[in-house]
């Protein structure tokens, strides 16, 4: 755990904002009071929930419980609720999605490398090295219950696809219990707001062009009254080769980047696991994303 870890308190005219660092991305959580020691309370509250989550799920912590399950493939390790709950998630989603959405695809990390600018001839994977890492997914092959989880012999998982947006949940859950204050949560571009502004006013979110560096376009402003909002897609996380874009978002069954996707797509939700989910799956159905979300009935924009 990271005992450096800290908060920002920052005073704006009819609110307070929270800010700090948890997975690897900027967080904010702003609350509509002018009751310092309120904010001061929700923002420790918020953040340790976020921290908690972070230190129990991520792959990159020697000590998290993601890691304890990676580093012992074959045998059995004992797992709460929790953990059982979110794996029962993802294998909904993996359900969903008709094997596309796979947590135990993150291994094909270890071929692949999205750093956002062109690729060098030796990092770009060959069919066969693609093939050796997906001999390594396929979540038919875990074996979990309430109490274990067992993982086939070279197998990982990566919470990495739903971990944020959990956290997100469950930092509004607590913000709802400690107050009635309108509260906006915001992980790094996943957020969720507990109830409109005062008078009713709805909240005002900026969603970056995923063409950032390029002045010729601005942020779409949406207004978000209740529920959640994530985007998903390939803004800083992509690679060219060959004068061609390659895409993070790789396809679970064939281990290559999924074809003519839309650059991003944001989803309104209830829950933010929800909406980010779907702006996953999305982008997994390649050119059919928006047909995809048009049989969902959610509220959506996708960018292409």
């Amino acid at each position: 755990m990271n005992t450096g870890r800290s908060i920002q308190l920052v005073k704006n005219k009819d609110s307070y904002g929270i800010t700090f660092t948890a997975m690897a991305s900027p967080c904010e959580v702003i609350i509509q009071t002018s009751d310092k020691q309120l904010a001061t309370t929700l923002g420790n509250t918020l953040a340790t929930e976020v921290w908690r989550i972070e230190d129990k799920y991520s792959r990159y912590n020697q000590h998290s419980i993601c890691s304890a399950i990676n580093n012992n493939a074959t045998k059995p390790v004992t797992i709460d609720e929790e953990t059982y709950l979110l794996l029962n998630f993802a294998e909904q989603c993996y359900q969903l999605s008709d094997g596309l959405f796979d947590i135990s695809s993150g291994v094909l990390r270890k071929v692949w490398s999205f750093h956002g600018n062109k690729s060098r001839y030796d990092d770009f994977p060959i069919e066969e090295q693609v093939n050796d890492a997906l001999a390594c997914v396929g979540w038919q092959k875990i074996h979990f219950d309430q109490k274990q989880i067992t993982l086939a012999k070279g197998m990982e998982i990566d919470f990495g696809g739903i971990g944020k947006e959990y956290a997100v949940d469950r930092a509004i859950i607590l913000a709802k219990q400690l107050t009635d204050s309108p509260v906006l949560v915001n992980l790094g571009g996943d957020l969720a707001v507990t109830c409109a502004r005062g008078n009713n006013e709805p909240w005002q979110v900026a969603i970056e062009h995923p063409d950032n560096t390029d002045n010729n376009h601005t942020d779409m402003i949406i207004s978000l009254n209740s529920g959640a909002l994530a985007t998903s897609g390939d803004a800083r996380r992509f690679l060219i080769h060959e004068g061609k874009r390659y895409s993070h978002i790789l396809n679970a069954k064939t281990g290559w980047p999924i074809n003519e996707a839309p650059r991003s797509i944001t989803v309104v939700a209830p829950q933010c696991i929800q909406a980010g989910i779907l702006a996953t799956l999305a982008l997994l159905q390649g050119a059919h994303a928006e047909q995809f979300l048009e049989q969902q009935d959610i509220k959506f924009w996708a960018r292409r």
